[in-house]
């Protein structure tokens, strides 16, 4: 088994690998199921590690091109061992691995601490080949939760969110020719004690809450753009109609540049569109022979995105696209359904919290994010229900990639005071922006089982502004409001199907939760919590094959248009997931699942 591990995720480090259809993964093996476990007590460890996290070194931590719907040739990445202190306690510094959360085993510190307050420094040197002209950006991929940046001393900017990528330009701040450059970063991170949204985590985990996590957990890197520059996109695309629209984002104070933007099938050259630099570009492509994506055909379209002086470029930036549509529809019988790309669609989801034993909310590596969206490929799921975290872009860019929609959960805070709730709306939006390029997140969700609710109708119709492109569900579980695209039920084990309430289409938003707790080798710890417990695989997916036959009925009675299972992998203590939480074992046989879930995906057709 483990043989089969390191084979399948060492076969990702090309960096444009196929994607390899679920049967082809059973073919090759599958992934071993479990052994009933034993009853004898096992003295939990925090010690728990991955394969990929056993790989791990300060020279090769997290090493992959950060912003892939955005790509320059040049950058400089600033990942690997920092130094680390308490505010109050600065005058004991200790080594940490970034990206790695505090609390996390790959950090090194492997401990929490009293203190939410930390000071982060290392050194940097400007390369060489970097020129004068050259503007140099900072970038983070995510700090938890409010930072403020110094370099060499002098303070460049502050930022408050848990979940959103920041970036400041230090050019004037730096020292250039060789000479070195001290970076500092404060961090304040109250965790569940303050007023930010923060998701599952908590300085008191148990059972479905998790262990916190404090400063720096995604990439930090630097990037040279010219003075003129590129600084975001936003890509629409009208599958429809073949026309694709763009929006460049320009830093620069010049009249008189110009954009071009031009799409490719591979290699194969398609279309270009120029225009003004305050303005959107406009492509349009024969859809006749558009190739639409979905995740049994997730084609991307390339892009090449040029800023132009006198038709010279000036900055050049790459990225991808998709074309797929996502709509409520009537059906035959005048049942609201899920429809995408034009045709009914059963969204068969499984739950997925993002939590690694050794990084916790950061995956030991690419490949560890690869392989979860893999393995949930391999048992025939469409969707992945993203709860309560926003995931670094590569996971974004692997579900564009293998074909794997993503059902976001806005992560939530407490939101009990008017300070919480203005600092969640706002949170929320750019989480929602930062997103908003990739074809595989198809739902917005913005509540969780009524945690934080508030003025839901309010916020469907914010994000609805922001993005009309997507399905928005008010929220999940408890609570409904009636406001949103659909009508969502948690039961566990259930699954227990929505009242119909047309126009909204009808979700079950999980069920499922059965616990077979793993050999004590495979867990975080000796306390175990679940759901429903089984005593063995067997019982585990004759519950499942049980629950299929109930949904095939809703869909053929009730329109039922999707249905999320919980969950992809244990999380600390929570033992409800089809995977041990180091990924080294799967409790299911993996081909039986993904014949289930066919059979029950086929049914809505």
């Amino acid at each position: 088994l483990f043989v089969f591990l390191f084979f399948l995720s060492s076969s990702f480090l090309s960096p444009s690998p196929p994607p390899l259809p679920a049967q082809e993964l059973i073919q090759k093996g599958g992934i071993a199921g479990i052994v009933p476990p034993g009853k004898t007590a096992h003295s939990g460890t925090t010690g728990l590690k991955t394969l990929w996290g056993k790989e791990i070194t300060a020279g090769n931590v997290h090493q992959d091109y950060p912003r892939p719907m955005m790509i320059r040739k040049q950058w400089l990445n600033l990942n690997g061992q920092w130094t680390i202190a308490e505010s109050s306690r600065l005058n004991q510094p200790q080594h940490i691995l970034v990206p790695f959360p505090i609390e996390s085993l790959l950090s090194g510190l492997n401990s929490g601490s009293n203190s939410s307050s930390f000071v982060y420094q290392r050194e940097f040197t400007i390369p060489a080949d970097w020129t004068k002209d050259n503007r140099v950006l900072l970038h983070f991929g995510a700090v938890d939760w409010e930072t403020t940046v110094f370099v060499n001393g002098k303070e460049i900017g502050q930022h408050r969110g848990g979940y959103d990528p920041f970036s400041f330009d230090i050019t004037d701040y730096i020292h250039r020719r060789g000479t070195s450059n001290l970076l500092t970063v404060k961090v304040f991170d109250p965790s569940n004690k303050g007023i930010q949204p923060r998701g599952k985590q908590s300085q008191e985990p148990a059972g479905t809450w998790y262990s916190a996590v404090s400063g720096i957990w995604q990439t930090v890197w630097l990037e040279p753009v010219p003075q003129d520059y590129i600084r975001s996109i936003q890509i629409f695309p009208d599958a429809d109609n073949g026309v694709l629209m763009i929006y460049p984002f320009v830093s620069s104070s010049r009249k008189g540049l110009t954009l071009t933007a031009e799409v490719f099938d591979g290699e194969k050259p398609l279309t270009t569109a120029y225009g003004g630099s305050g303005g959107p570009l406009l492509l349009k492509l024969d859809k006749n022979t558009l190739k639409w994506w979905s995740p049994d055909s997730p084609n991307l379209y390339q892009l090449r995105i040029q800023l132009l002086e006198n038709e010279n470029p000036v900055d050049q930036v790459n990225s991808y696209c998709a074309f797929r549509t996502v709509e409520i529809r009537k059906d035959t019988a005048n049942r609201s359904r899920i429809y995408l790309n034009g045709k009914p669609f059963f969204l068969m989801g499984i739950t997925d919290q993002g939590y690694f034993p050794d990084g916790l909310y950061t995956a030991p590596s690419d490949a560890a994010m690869r392989m979860d969206i893999r393995i949930a490929k391999s048992l025939g799921f469409n969707t992945l229900r993203k709860l309560w975290k926003i995931e670094p872009q590569r996971w974004y860019f692997w579900c564009d990639r293998l074909g794997m929609l993503v059902w976001q959960e806005i992560p939530g805070g407490d939101n009990r005071t008017a300070e919480s709730q203005a600092e969640f709306g706002e949170e929320m939006q750019r989480m929602i922006l930062t997103l908003t390029n990739h074809p595989s997140v198809i739902v917005w969700s913005v509540f969780y089982e009524g945690m934080g609710q508030h003025k839901t109708s309010e916020y469907v119709d914010l994000v609805r502004r922001i993005d009309p492109y997507r399905l928005v569900n008010g929220t999940s579980g408890w609570r409904d409001t009636g406001s949103g695209d659909l009508n969502v039920h948690h039961k566990f084990p259930g699954p227990e199907m929505p009242a119909d309430d047309a126009p909204r289409a009808t979700v079950v938003g999980s069920f499922g939760g059965f616990t077979l707790v793993p050999p004590a080798e495979n867990r975080w710890t000796s306390g175990t919590w679940g759901f429903q417990h089984v005593s063995d695989s067997d019982m585990l997916l004759q519950r499942y094959r049980t629950a299929h036959e109930q949904l095939r009925k809703m869909i053929k009675d009730n329109g039922l248009s999707g249905a999320v299972f919980h969950q992809l992998t244990d999380v600390e203590s929570e033992c409800n997931g089809l995977t041990t939480y180091d990924r080294v074992l799967l409790k299911v046989p993996p081909e039986e699942f993904y014949k289930i879930n066919r059979e029950t995906i086929e049914s809505c057709r």
